[in-house]
């Protein structure tokens, strides 16, 4: 994998309160990920721009809502979250993050 693509996969992390809490808990950390992103791929995208050990990677793909918008029917756009569980020993810092 070039280093473009390790760039790329990795779209932002998700930050919210479950996301939070399994940070403190089970040394989990929820990414944001493209629809075409791999767990490998994945993987070694979080090894090498954190400098941390990964035990395992879990994919969510999350269908868009149907929405209307004003008379129109129409849909959000779906997302692709990644949960991965890091080595004990290893943690990730979000300074401001989203």
């Amino acid at each position: 994998m070039n280093q473009d693509r390790m760039l790329q996969v990795l779209v932002a992390p998700h930050v919210s309160e479950k996301a939070t809490l399994l940070a403190e808990s089970a040394h989990q950390h929820v990414f944001k990920v493209l629809p075409d992103a791999t767990k490998l791929e994945i993987r070694k995208a979080v090894e090498a721009l954190f400098s941390v050990q990964v035990k395992e990677v879990r994919v969510v793909n999350i269908k868009g809502k149907s929405k209307m918008f004003g008379r129109r029917p129409g849909k959000r756009n779906g997302l692709r979250k990644a949960y991965v569980t890091l080595r004990e020993g290893s943690d990730i810092e979000f300074n401001g993050a989203e």
